[in-house]
């Protein structure tokens, strides 16, 4: 594989993680309408950190190799972070199992593919 190949197959691992976080955010508009209804500030706080995940796999992409790495760590602090507001939100009884399990999944993808690229 040449050099080339390898930054394509870079960037193409970085918007996959971007991509399908991008999705995530659009699921998720429903919910944080009703969690909106019950708790605002944990309304704000999911919003914040599910577009800090998919600014920071953006970011990620234009930076130097450490920066890259810095970038990705908040993105993966910040899925941590929404799947945890999410759980929180069902804990009170907001959401139901169903729609918090069903988003909690798309999370843990994100997340997952945004551990391996930090270690790649």
């Amino acid at each position: 594989m040449s050099l080339v190949d390898e930054v394509d197959v870079t960037i193409e691992r970085q918007n996959s993680a971007l991509t399908l976080m991008l999705q995530v955010v659009a699921r998720l508009r429903p919910i944080v309408r009703v969690i909106e209804g019950h708790d605002r500030d944990l309304t704000r706080q999911i919003r914040r950190a599910a577009s800090s995940v998919a600014l920071n796999l953006a970011e990620a992409e234009g930076s130097d190799r450490g920066n890259r790495r810095a970038r990705l760590h908040t993105a993966l602090g910040s899925a941590r972070e929404v799947r945890a507001g999410i759980q929180v939100a069902a804990a009170w009884g907001y959401l139901t199992e169903a729609d918090a399990t069903d988003i909690d999944a798309a999370l843990d993808r994100v997340a997952a593919m945004t551990w391996r690229r930090m270690r790649a």
